[in-house]
């Protein structure tokens, strides 16, 4: 295969390690490791690398997209949980290192609690994807895939 391999991040943020025992009315059954090998099925078929981290430590994700750049990522597929309403370290991250980014939920986040209906990333990612489960991962990642194809 010539050429360079395309590189993606993947970011889950805090509490998503406990996907399939927490709150299953509004997150589902399906567990993160799951979620994690389709998307690694979906990227595989698509010839595209991930590189998944999930992390409950604000510091740590802004670490990772702030250095994404370097690391030769091109796109960022990222739900950042409930850091959504609340990080500015990590809406400042995104919009620092102008890679294309999509943010991801598997709730509706505007159908929730009040608090849950402001995200401070969506307005420095591409687009956001909310609402259909695990579905909202897998299109997520192909929305990212589309967008560094082209």
């Amino acid at each position: 295969m010539g050429g360079l391999v395309k590189k993606i991040l993947v970011i889950h943020g805090p509490n998503l390690h406990l996907l399939g025992e927490r709150e299953k009315n509004i997150y589902g059954e399906t567990s993160l490791d799951s979620i994690n090998k389709q998307l690694l099925k979906i990227a595989k078929d698509a010839g595209v690398t991930l590189t998944i981290l999930q992390s409950n430590h604000e510091g740590e994700i802004v670490d990772a997209i702030g250095k994404s750049k370097a690391d030769k990522f091109e796109a960022i597929l990222i739900n950042p949980a409930a850091y959504t309403h609340t990080s500015v370290a990590i809406r400042d991250a995104i919009a620092a290192v102008s890679i294309p980014a999509v943010e991801v939920h598997l709730s509706n986040i505007y159908a929730r609690e009040e608090f849950r209906h402001t995200s401070l990333i969506a307005p420095v990612a591409r687009g956001q994807i909310a609402g259909f489960g695990e579905h909202s991962y897998y299109w997520g990642l192909q929305a990212a895939i589309r967008l560094i194809s082209k």
